[in-house]
């Protein structure tokens, strides 16, 4: 019986390490034109890419990142592009130290994500975490 026990709380604790973490999946933006698909990497830390857009076609072409800086990353799609980049999971509902690009201006903002139930408070800032914008994103429900 006690093998049992021992063999039982060692499969709990092995699932336990599986479990994903609560910002893990599909979410909309706030103006549910696109799904955000965030994902924890091998490194421990969470990314975001795009994973459907309202409008994938803009003049019978597909959309692309048109707006980057980089002139040589300008005809690569929008769909599939990493938007969430290196966040550190900082307390039971705070991730940290990580970036959003916005690719309606090209942009690449500091970022502060706050998980709250089936929204999450993304916060992109330049300098101060105060002085930015929040957007409130909205879990996909499938």
């Amino acid at each position: 019986m006690a093998r049992y026990m021992m063999l039982v709380t060692a499969l709990l604790l092995h699932v336990a390490g599986f479990a994903q973490d609560p910002i893990e999946g599909l979410w909309y933006n706030e103006e549910k034109t696109a799904k955000i698909k965030i994902y924890k990497a091998k490194s421990d830390k969470f990314y975001g890419k795009i994973d459907w857009l309202k409008e994938p076609v803009k003049d019978g072409k597909t959309r692309t990142d048109e707006k980057n800086p980089d002139k040589d990353k300008r005809n690569e799609p929008l769909l599939g592009l990493v938007v969430l980049k290196g966040f550190e999971k900082s307390g039971k509902h705070e991730y940290e130290d990580g970036t959003i690009y916005d690719p309606k201006n090209g942009k690449t903002y500091s970022c502060i994500i706050t998980h709250k139930g089936d929204k999450l408070d993304v916060r992109g800032y330049v300098g101060f975490s105060w002085i930015g914008r929040t957007a409130v994103w909205t879990r996909v429900q499938e």
